[in-house]
């Protein structure tokens, strides 16, 4: 945060962050660096292409990505 205004610059990826604790990793502790890793990876898979987001209108973003990729 090196400028005014930086700090909501954040907000996206802090969110992001609050789901996967809150989500996956509070609810089934990894036993290591290696389940840890493989946890953040199945939940980044599961936040893109199933989890519905109420900002873009409960659709996945996966879909929203997809259809502007078509329209381009």
């Amino acid at each position: 945060m090196d400028s005014k205004g930086r700090a909501l610059d954040n907000i996206y990826i802090e969110r992001f962050w609050k789901s996967l604790k809150y989500e996956k990793i509070y609810l089934n502790p990894p036993n290591g660096g290696v389940d840890l890793y493989q946890m953040v990876r199945q939940y980044i898979e599961f936040y893109n292409t199933k989890r519905r987001h109420t900002e873009i209108g409960k659709v996945p973003p996966d879909q929203i990505y997809n259809l502007k990729k078509i329209a381009s």
